[in-house]
């Protein structure tokens, strides 16, 4: 038994040994780091094969769109409206509303939430543990997703 346990100590120093080694030998050649010339600022997938981002190469700021086939150039962004939008956490539209003093309107809860709220009674209504909040979700998700012929 004691045989067993001092097997499995030397077992795992060896593997973190290796593993220690092959990280400084990485970390030696360069593998693994950009070179700081291109960065993803942001990303959103549009799809299950698509995806808008936001890159970052050297001064220029890009948005591009990529599927599975391509990779496409959207359209270029001025960088100081790209820093001050990662500075506000906000969305840009929201910012260039505020400078046109243009009401933005609130954004509304989706029909399915609303209806959950609405249909139970208790101290757990709202929350994740609703059990009538999931039946109404689950009904709204079948409902869209129904083939109509």
């Amino acid at each position: 038994m004691t045989w067993m346990i001092i097997r499995l100590f030397l077992s795992l120093a060896l593997i973190g040994g290796v593993l220690w080694f092959a990280a400084r030998l990485a970390k030696k050649k360069g593998l693994g780091q950009g070179n700081g010339l291109i960065e993803v600022i942001a990303r959103q997938r549009m799809g299950r094969t698509s995806s808008v981002n936001v890159v970052r190469i050297a001064d220029l700021v890009l948005v591009i769109g990529a599927t599975e086939e391509q990779v496409t150039l959207l359209a270029e962004v001025d960088p100081d409206a790209v820093e001050d939008a990662l500075a506000d956490r906000r969305p840009a539209r929201a910012r260039v509303a505020e400078a046109e003093d243009v009401e933005v309107p609130a954004p509304r809860p989706a029909p399915s939430l609303v209806a959950a709220r609405a249909s139970s009674d208790g101290v757990l209504v709202g929350s994740v543990l609703d059990r009538n909040g999931w039946g109404t979700l689950v009904d709204e998700l079948r409902e869209r997703t129904v083939r109509r012929s």
